[in-house]
């Protein structure tokens, strides 16, 4: 996403071929005709539960879905703090030191000049995200809006870190936001503020019990009438439960989640709505890179797709995650002998062909032979189970060891559709393959869409944004009006107009943007910009100063109340304005320009 201001607005191939098909397998036994999948059910919060099922809640509570999400309190913190504490950013000469005071959770982030300390910004961590098995990591809310800290704790090496993506350059410090395409995997479900993107009115603690068995209302309406089931002998419909679902609709119970990759939601569709019982193609498709090294490259949070791609997997008919897993239980409380003991209920009669001093010093254990503990590609200092079951783990790329980009796969069973491809491509290339090759197979994919401009026009105007490619879209906004657009496309045709001169249509664009999404800051403070640029100062000054209500750390909107400001000859607020922009980001180029101008004019 570009970062430009008021003031510098006025101062300055791959493509995986084949046809379209439907992946579905037929469905096993089970049962899909539970009554609370329904979205008319409400959902009645895990203290209901726990008032007939405290056992469960009771172990529950320790599983790392039950503590993937707290407050940030020294009992939360799987953390070791002190002096060591200490994590330097080399690329940008950032160092953060995490430290409690009167058990509250602080992030100082500073930069030294020889011995000087030159910037020194302190930020209150209100929120752990991760269960301490693998890694704590750090939320900072500011009035309801979450963002991710760039620093993480790494729990089996006991070490203080770099956040994930946050290496090699790629330090975004206290901005990265918290989409409900993440916390909803994180977290229960949040209250989202509708109109933002990472605001929230109300954020639970951990993952409970109804994102796996569904909204509890019907179920406990009919416990409180008396008619209760005997689950021993037939299902109760009216709260899911997993075991009774078919095999691939428990599989896409777990793939929500533990299926991470390229996640492309159908038209219509949230994050929040997948239901326990439902195809997770109803709600999303999941796309994953492959490469020709695929079998020996893995997310950490891929276990099911690294399952499903298992000899077991294909060929049985009833192993699903819960086969070896109690959602109830721990990992860390499961014995060993549990996981062996479902491979030998199907490979009892074979007999291992391991040299017999090999399966001694591995006492017997199948489990972690053929799934050994290995990293994931995407998150540093972390050992986790593969659950690609394999009986060979030498690597099988055959192409010299180097890796080859083979393409985007649809992990979701169910029909994908050309702009659902080319959305996913996109998607890529924006969020972590920074390749204009694969903006080249997303334009195929739209090309196999035509007849139907009308559907995908908001896909194609997020291509050529994605292309930059701001003449073409001026020529798109020139054959719309802005009635009918969602937020973001109105956004990119109003950037667009903005980034050539024309700046009165790109201001009603914006405009519906900031209509569309009265809570997300960015398009705020771009038709503030527009506003600015078009001399409608007061309505522009009131656009910044709405956003900083919001969020008082935005140094774009510090910069451009400055700006306004200095146009007003009020010098010494804007003075005010740019400083404390340059104490929150002090590589905010336009905020120094600015200041610098005006202590130029004062000498």
């Amino acid at each position: 996403m570009s970062r430009w201001s008021l003031a510098g607005v006025l101062l300055a191939g791959v493509w995986l071929a084949g046809s379209l098909m439907d992946c579905t397998p037929v469905a096993g036994g089970g049962q899909t005709d539970f009554l609370n999948m329904h979205d008319s059910v409400a959902y009645v919060g895990m203290a209901t539960c726990r008032t007939c099922h405290a056992n469960v809640h009771e172990t529950f509570r320790h599983t790392g879905m039950g503590r993937s999400f707290g407050r940030a309190t020294p009992e939360r913190s799987s953390a070791v703090f002190g002096d060591h504490a200490l994590v330097r950013d080399s690329l940008t000469g950032y160092s953060y030191f995490p430290f409690f005071r009167d058990s509250v959770l602080y992030i100082r982030e500073f930069r030294l000049q020889g011995k000087d300390t030159v910037h020194n910004r302190v930020e209150r961590v209100s929120w752990i995200i991760g269960s301490g098995h693998h890694t704590n990591s750090h939320i900072i809310e500011r009035n309801g809006f979450l963002y991710q800290a760039p620093i993480t704790y790494y729990t089996q090496s006991r070490r203080w870190d770099m956040a994930p993506g946050y290496e090699g350059g790629a330090n975004s410090r206290f901005s990265r936001i918290l989409t409900t395409e993440c916390l909803t995997c994180h977290n229960h479900f949040p209250g989202h503020v509708a109109g933002s993107e990472n605001k929230y009115f109300d954020i639970p603690e951990g993952i409970e019990c109804e994102r796996c068995h569904g909204p509890g209302a019907l179920h406990v309406k009919a416990i409180q009438s008396g008619n209760i089931v005997d689950t021993s002998r037939m299902a109760d419909r009216t709260i899911v439960n997993p075991r009774r679902l078919p095999r691939d609709r428990q599989t896409d119970l777990c793939q929500r989640c533990h299926l991470q990759g390229v996640a492309v939601l159908r038209r219509g569709k949230t994050f929040f709505d997948f239901r326990p019982g439902m195809a997770l193609s109803e709600v999303m498709h999941v796309f994953l890179p492959r490469y020709s090294d695929s079998g020996e490259r893995f997310l950490m949070a891929s276990q099911a797709e690294r399952l499903v791609q298992s000899a077991c997997y294909r060929l049985s008919e009833s192993l699903t995650c819960i086969t070896c897993h109690n959602p109830h239980v721990s990992v860390l409380q499961t014995g060993r002998e549990q996981y062996n003991t479902t491979c030998r209920n199907c490979h009892g009669a074979l007999k291992c062909s391991a040299p017999e001093a090999d399966r001694k010093a591995r006492k017997e254990d199948c489990a972690g032979c053929h799934m050994p503990a290995s990293e994931s590609i995407d998150i540093p200092h972390v050992s986790i189970t593969d659950h690609y079951i394999r009986k060979d783990y030498r690597p099988v790329s055959g192409d010299g060891g180097k890796s080859r980009f083979l393409g985007l796969e649809p992990l979701t069973r169910g029909m994908v559709g050309p702009e659902e491809m080319a959305q996913a491509y996109i998607a890529l290339y924006e969020k972590f393959i920074p390749d204009r090759s694969l903006l080249d197979s997303a334009g195929q994919w739209l090309d196999r869409a035509r007849g139907k401009e009308t559907v995908i026009f908001p896909v194609r105007v997020h291509w050529l944004f994605a292309r930059e490619d701001y003449g073409a879209l001026g020529r798109l906004a020139d054959q719309c009006d802005t009635s009918g657009l969602d937020g973001w496309t109105a956004y990119r045709l109003g950037e667009a107009c903005m980034r050539t001169m024309r700046h009165k249509q790109g201001l009603a664009f914006l405009a519906r943007a900031a209509h569309m999404a009265p809570y997300h800051l960015e398009f705020l403070e771009k038709y503030g910009v527009a506003l600015g640029v078009l001399q409608k100062g007061v309505e522009a000054e009131r656009v910044f100063r709405r956003v900083l209500v919001e969020d008082p750390a935005r140094p774009l909107a510090l910069t451009n109340l400055g700006y306004l400001r200095a146009v007003q000859g009020d010098v010494g607020q804007a003075r005010l304005y740019y400083r404390k922009a340059l104490e929150l980001d002090p590589d905010f180029e336009q905020a120094r320009v600015n200041l610098e101008a005006l202590e130029g004019l004062r000498r």
